[in-house]
């Protein structure tokens, strides 16, 4: 299935997709950031499905994907003018509002927490099944389509790597206990379209504690805090200790099954060679002209198009059975802010991998 048209054959797959959908099972499908595995939002047995193919805390909210033109008021018990505003910038778009849930909403997909977290993606794949569920007036609960911490899917085949045999090998709508028929698999089905644009999970914003916090900035991504304080005159903070538990916000999160080590452009050669010698396996992703020999992966050096190609860098070299994934570290500034984000996360707990290797 293509992501730029979508002909009668895509349209009956989303139209299954989204009957299974409303049966109780799991979909993935493609947004414009990456893959997400959705399930009904609405259903806390169907949400709980996604926590357990994904291996994800309970306590570890899900964001809440809507069809263009939704209404805010049936999923939030209090919308911000600062909402309004952003969703009418922003929305379909690669931004996560975090509001007060409305009571009626299950806490399934909030971890307990009396928030919600809404987004619009752009993704027409999306777009077309979202206005299909439901007749467009439901909600999609979808974090990334991989195992909990994982590097997210931004494409189909990533998806079904990572649930390998776990994926239906029909397109049946499910029959109400999450799985297809027959065949016992976690997800009934998984949209294909192409490569995801963005390639980075959304920007999430805070706007449920206004009044004594302001907007905060819990996740960094393709819209930055400048392009949200020019909507609503003001610049969003930083997360603080009573602040939302959002998707993808954990320390550690993002990470291939090799250790993550980030180095500065001009240690890389060097830092490379030193770990051949010790006989290590290495992998490299950079943006910068080096030379090298050996598994490695060429990024541009821009922000938006290393955002792009990141995920699918670190699952390729990943693939390669290295021991040691060495990323040469981006550059500085707001612009980069989503990147660096998620690779500082991949790193996470790989500190001293480097000096281990060397000492041995």
């Amino acid at each position: 299935m293509s992501g730029s048209s979508m002909n009668e054959l895509d349209q009956a797959a989303i139209a299954a997709a989204a009957r299974a959908l409303e049966a109780g099972a799991l979909v993935a499908f493609p947004t414009e950031t990456v893959y997400g595995l959705g399930a009904d939002a609405e259903s806390p047995a169907a949400v709980a499905r996604i926590y357990e193919a994904k291996g994800r805390p309970n306590d570890h909210p899900v964001i809440v994907h809507l069809a263009p033109g939704a209404d805010l008021s049936y999923w939030a018990s209090a919308i911000p003018a600062e909402a309004h505003a952003l969703v009418a910038a922003f929305w379909p778009g690669p931004l996560t509002l975090i509001l007060k849930r409305a009571s009626h909403i299950p806490d399934a997909v909030s971890g307990g927490q009396d928030t919600v977290g809404l987004r619009c993606p752009s993704h027409p794949v999306a777009v077309a099944l979202l206005s299909a569920f439901k007749g467009g007036k439901g909600g999609v609960a979808a974090p990334s389509a991989n195992k909990f911490g994982n590097v997210s899917p931004t494409t189909a085949q990533h998806v079904r790597d990572e649930f390998d045999g776990e994926v239906s090998s029909g397109p049946g709508p499910g029959n109400g206990n999450g799985n297809a028929p027959g065949n016992g698999a976690r997800i009934a089905a998984v949209l294909d379209g192409g490569s995801s644009q963005v390639g980075i999970e959304s920007t999430i914003l805070d706007l449920s504690r206004l009044a004594t916090h302001g907007p905060v900035l819990l996740r960094p991504g393709h819209i930055s805090a400048k392009q949200i304080a020019d909507v609503i005159g003001q610049m969003p903070g930083l997360p603080d200790q009573s602040a939302p538990r959002a998707s993808g916000t954990l320390e550690s999160h993002y990470a291939p099954k090799a250790p993550v080590a980030l180095i500065a452009g001009a240690a890389v050669v060097e830092t490379l060679a030193a770990l051949q010698a010790r006989q290590r396996r290495v992998a490299v992703i950079h943006y910068s002209a080096i030379a090298l020999g050996g598994a490695q992966a060429t990024l541009p050096g821009d922000p938006v198009g290393y955002a792009y190609g990141l995920y699918a860098a670190l699952r390729a070299m990943d693939q390669t059975g290295a021991d040691l994934i060495l990323v040469e570290a981006p550059p500085q500034g707001e612009a980069w802010l989503g990147v660096n984000d998620r690779l500082r996360r991949a790193a996470f707990g790989s500190a001293g991998t480097i000096d281990k290797f060397l000492q041995a």
